[in-house]
């Protein structure tokens, strides 16, 4: 098994919430809670609260898909920069995705204090919509469903869509917001450094 930055971080990733489980301290050190961000400066939370999940279930989908389509982004974007600068944009993507996906979910809980959030949502959300970009008619099935395969555009505006309806409604514990904003962050951030090949990869098939 090729030692790559996907695999990397989904074994840190496993790690993390499997300590933060056993060890309720760093659990409540690690979580997303913006009234802690914002009154004590807890800014590594935006990042650790990435690594660490709910339960099993949770980090088992977190992980499926992003080391579903994070090696494919990866190679991409060392395909386009090289080894070094292709790693380090590819982990800019994954760790800004965290980050921003969160900064609207921190200013619109920042005084409440009971508000938590967990998970890596953000950051795979980015990385799936940066494949979606560089791929964008190549064929997604689900979880391996195969009958539900459609294009990936397809199921990406879907996505957006169904992120930010939910987003609206706030029904469930779900931060819909994160999907919403870290998969806007990925196409925002693979066009931006990558609009070349991006309009290429559109250009070949239409």
């Amino acid at each position: 098994m090729e030692l790559s930055a996907t695999l990397i971080i989904s074994i840190l990733t496993v790690l993390a919430s499997f300590y933060a489980w056993s060890n309720n301290e760093v659990m409540s050190k690690w979580i997303f809670n913006p009234y802690t961000i914002q009154n004590h400066k807890e800014y590594h939370r935006f990042i650790t609260s990435g690594f660490i999940h709910n339960d099993q279930i949770h980090l088992f989908f977190n992980v499926y898909v992003f080391y579903s389509f994070g090696g494919t982004v990866e190679k991409s974007f060392i395909g386009i920069f090289g080894p070094v600068v292709g790693v380090v944009a590819y982990l800019t993507l994954y760790l800004m995705g965290i980050v921003v996906s969160d900064i609207p979910t921190y200013l619109k809980h920042k005084n409440n204090v009971h508000y938590n959030a967990l998970g890596a949502s953000g950051g795979v959300s980015s990385v799936l919509f940066s494949f979606i970009l560089f791929y964008p008619f190549v064929g997604i099935a689900p979880y391996g469903i195969g009958f539900l395969s459609l294009p990936g555009i397809v199921w990406g505006l879907a996505y957006l869509a169904y992120s930010y309806f939910m987003s609206k409604k706030q029904r469930d514990n779900i931060n819909h917001d994160a999907h919403f904003f870290g998969a806007a962050f990925g196409l925002v951030f693979t066009f931006l450094i990558a609009h070349s090949y991006v309009m290429e990869a559109l250009g070949s098939v239409l």
